[in-house]
């Protein structure tokens, strides 16, 4: 068949169409290829054949005032797995399933996706299972095996608090991934966290690194530090006496606060329940946040008769009274039509400072009237009452004062002695120190200083004087009128022999449903030592205490006594006995030895001993070994775990001397117990000291009062 020109030239023309349009469809894929879709694709092109590993850092310590670390970060591991290079993901999981505590499906799903290049198994491994795992791989590579092919290990950081339940909410926690998340853990993240660095390698197709591949290093900035001024010690009296307070007087909740009077620096902050800040109940959510509540500066609540202090320095201060003015007390006194009562039975006459002491309610009334709305607003705005004291702490509260618009002349009667005013602690006890400390009132602050990780300072805490609420002359009558009531008032279980002690405690109201309940109160007292100079003061409120008598002096005034004797043991203030200081002596290191043997190894060196915890074997101690400490100071003994006697005999410590709560704590660290006979301290005991009895033995004894 021969063709002619015209056939021929209509399939030429067709054949030129057919690739004119394979032309502009190849054309226009490319373009897509390359202009639309181009820098996704080139970016999924790097991401096959790069790998891209973050280089953690450090997280910064958070130390108390003296370099006790309270918070540090720790070496962790992550678990991960390359499924590309995994040859049977069944048996890889059945062998790391017991080692990760993990569901052997689990691992399986992990291992066996391979759109994947790797997928994180488990993260934040101890040390001793990523050793365990490193020496499987081992094994069974040198036995020829590929069963572990794909595993592999890398370090990251797991943040540490070496004390435990120790300053929990104050301390704050961070994220599984090292960020802050409550606390000073997340107010200071920025100083803490540092900068993440990366690692860039080539790799094939298995996720498997080139070896002469190219890579690229990028270095991370570690977390600065930061100091606070809390002491390490005084906060581990606070802790302890506040977990005695909550179990003997089966309490709801337990608030401590101590701080230095003359530069407004917070040495302990206490809060319990609490939890132990290595292991937070993440699963509770409710819980969690409960716990995490900074109750010292988040919660306000009427202070009852520690109020009266605030009242007595405003009056004093305008000159309305004076300390030996005469008063009268029938048991209550009418305002407005309304009966107010006193808290017991009438005092009859009294002095104004007697009406101190014996916390009269009527004649604090009586203060309140003569200082009037204005005048006593004035000094309430003046002591700081009413609004946040500024501290460094996030979540502070205000506190309650009724508008001064609204208020009424019953409102002010109330208010004179503690009532229709709500505080939180901080600013109690801030107003507290203003009465005491010459009438400075000060900006309280917990960080000390903060440093890069070159150790250059980038933040200092300083002392800050905001106002001067009344004169030293009131604040030194003040001074002499609170350490009459711990001598000679109320404030008697607070008293320390051969120590001049000033405070003041307080029994307030609890509403329930709207109501005032008769039977639940808020046990408090405030205190500070020595009274001629202050340089400690705390508040220790008790919330809701189950006991007969729940008033602020059976309570609270004993434990708040508690950590005044043994802080000032510890800063070293000598009693007033005209005895020379005791000489200083070394601390020995008894951590890891039995708590008799721990105890005795301090009495040979001159030091006495509390215990932190039960159990029979020393797992920390407060101050470190090699410290220098006053003859005869405390050493704070973190005991836990069996004692090693097992079902052997035990032998008898010695308790003469000791109060109560000591006694009680030394036998239980022997697995003794004890059976009280009086009050006061410890006369005699039977078995005595030395005797060797049965582990669950009954040690009977005798307490006089001093």
């Amino acid at each position: 068949m021969v063709l002619t020109g015209p056939v021929i030239r209509r399939r030429l023309a067709l054949c030129m169409a057919v690739f004119f349009l394979l032309f502009s469809g190849l054309g226009a894929r490319l373009f897509f290829l390359q202009v639309v879709t181009g820098k996704a694709l080139q970016q999924r092109a790097q991401s096959q054949w790069t790998s891209e590993s973050a280089i953690s850092p450090t997280r910064g310590m958070i130390l108390d005032r003296h370099g006790a670390v309270l918070a540090q970060s720790a070496t962790a591991y992550t678990a991960s797995v390359s499924p590309r290079q995994v040859h049977d993901p069944a048996a890889f999981a059945a062998l790391l399933s017991p080692v990760l505590d993990m569901e052997p499906a689990a691992i399986e799903r992990r291992a066996a996706d391979t759109a994947k290049g790797g997928v994180t198994l488990k993260r934040q491994l101890p040390r001793e299972t990523a050793q365990r795992l490193k020496r499987m791989k081992a094994d069974y590579a040198a036995a020829g095996s590929n069963a572990l092919d794909g595993l592999y290990l890398e370090e990251e950081s797991k943040r540490y608090y070496p004390m435990g339940a120790f300053a929990s909410q104050l301390i704050g926690l961070t994220t599984i991934d090292g960020v802050g998340q409550a606390g000073l853990e997340q107010a200071l993240d920025r100083y803490l966290s540092g900068k993440s660095g990366r690692v860039l390698s080539q790799i094939d197709g298995k996720g498997r690194a080139l070896d002469y591949g190219e890579s690229e290093y990028i270095a991370a900035v570690n977390g600065g530090s930061v100091t606070l001024t809390i002491d390490a010690s005084i906060q581990s009296f606070a802790e302890q006496a506040a977990r005695e307070a909550l179990e003997v007087n089966n309490a709801k909740a337990v608030r401590v606060l101590a701080m230095d009077p003359d530069t407004g620096e917070i040495l302990a902050m206490v809060n319990k329940p609490d939890f132990d800040l290595n292991e937070p109940p993440r699963s509770d959510v409710e819980a969690l946040t409960s716990r995490l509540r900074n109750r010292t500066i988040t919660d306000a609540y009427e202070p009852g008769s520690t109020f009266k202090i605030i009242t007595a320095a405003s009056a004093l201060n305008e000159g309305l009274v004076s300390v030996n003015e005469g008063f009268y007390c029938a048991g209550s006194v009418v305002v407005e039509g309304g009966r107010i009562r006193c808290w017991g039975k009438p005092h009859g006459a009294e002095t104004f400072a007697q009406a101190l002491q014996n916390s009269c309610n009527p004649v604090f009334v009586e203060m309140g009237l003569r200082l009037g709305a204005e005048r006593f607003y004035r000094y309430l705005d003046a002591f700081g009452i009413g609004r946040r004291t500024g501290v460094d702490i996030p979540g502070e509260a205000d506190g309650i004062v009724i508008s001064r618009a609204n208020v009424k002349r019953v409102d002010i009667a109330r208010i004179g002695f503690g009532q229709s005013v709500a505080v939180t602690p901080i600013q109690l006890l801030r107003a507290v120190c203003a009465a005491v400390n010459g009438g400075r009132l000060l900006q309280p602050y917990v960080v000390k200083r903060i440093d890069d990780a070159s150790g250059n300072a980038v933040q200092l805490g300083q002392t800050r004087v905001v106002g001067h609420p009344i004169t030293e002359e009131t604040s030194a009558t003040m001074r002499g009128l609170l350490e009459d009531v711990v001598a000679l008032g109320g404030g008697k279980n607070a008293y320390i022999p051969g120590y001049r002690v000033g405070g003041k405690t307080g029994t307030a109201q609890v509403y329930v449903d709207g109501v005032v309940s008769r039977d639940t109160h808020i046990g408090s007292f405030v205190g500070f030592a020595p009274a001629d100079d202050p340089r400690i003061a705390v508040i220790l409120i008790v919330d809701e205490a189950d006991v007969p008598v729940d008033f602020g002096s059976v309570t609270a005034a004993p434990y708040a006594r508690e950590i005044l004797e043994r802080a000032l043991i510890y800063m070293g203030v000598a009693p007033e006995t005209g005895a020379t200081p005791a000489p200083s002596v070394d601390v020995p290191d008894v951590t890891g030895m039995a708590v008799e043997a721990a105890r005795q190894a301090l009495r040979s060196a001159g030091l006495d001993s509390v215990l932190d915890g039960e159990g029979g074997r020393v797992t920390g101690q407060l101050p470190a070994p090699g410290a220098r400490m006053s003859e005869g100071a405390l050493v704070m003994l973190y005991v836990e775990g069996a004692a090693d006697a097992g079902d052997g005999p035990v032998t008898v410590p010695d308790v003469a001397g000791m109060p109560v709560i000591q006694a009680n704590r030394l036998l239980k660290a022997c697995g003794l117990s004890l059976r009280v006979e009086g009050s006061g301290l410890a006369v005699s005991q039977s078995p005595e000291a030395g005797a060797s009895v049965n582990p669950t033995a009954i040690i009977t004894v005798r307490f006089e009062p001093p």
